[in-house]
């Protein structure tokens, strides 16, 4: 019998070999998710939400299409896979931003709202870089651009920002470049 996966894709357990039907669906998953382009896998993750009546996912799937369309709608060109990405991440800051608005004005239900939101997200963002292996790759680019001092920085930023866009926040990255210059 066909399993129901928490995207709502439905899977044929393997029978007779004793594997994990989870690990599996999990596997087929991820795998679906490398495959299709970030704004076709969200298309096709709305119908199975739809189904399920899973009003919160329904309902943040829904902004991310509305944002991706207002993108396609502004003439800046095709919707590319980096700026589907670069959407989500704005996406992500937005709620990032919303989230701790709404703790300081005592809106805790606003605020699990948007929590919910911004996990979904995350779901379709890449794995963002440990601090140990962040640090790593901005000594790398330091070396790389001979840099010295927090006069340098400007230089390294605009290096480490595209060799790390979508794997750590900008502040994040700011952070560690300054500790390495600093230090």
């Amino acid at each position: 019998a066909p399993l129901e996966t928490r995207s709502g894709l439905a899977q044929t357990p393997l029978s007779g070999r004793g594997q994990d039907r989870s690990l599996c669906c999990s596997f087929l998953l991820a795998l679906a998710h490398t495959v299709m382009p970030l704004a076709d896998q969200i298309n096709a993750d709305l119908k199975p939400a739809m189904k399920a009546r899973d009003a919160q996912r329904v309902g943040t799937l829904r902004l991310l299409r509305a944002a991706f369309l207002d993108f396609e709608k502004s003439g800046q060109g095709a919707l590319t896979d980096e700026k589907a990405l670069a959407i989500l991440q704005k996406q992500a800051k937005q709620r990032r931003e919303s989230i701790t608005q709404f703790e300081d004005a005592g809106r805790e239900d606003l605020a699990a709202k948007e929590r919910a939101e911004l996990e979904l997200i995350n779901d379709y963002l890449p794995k963002q870089l440990g601090d140990e292996e962040l640090r790593a790759r901005v000594a790398a680019i330091v070396e790389q651009t001979g840099a010295s001092s927090m006069a340098d920085m400007g230089k390294v930023m605009g290096r480490a920002m595209g060799a790390l866009r979508g794997l750590a926040a900008g502040t994040r990255v700011r952070q560690a470049v300054e500790a390495l210059l600093k230090g």
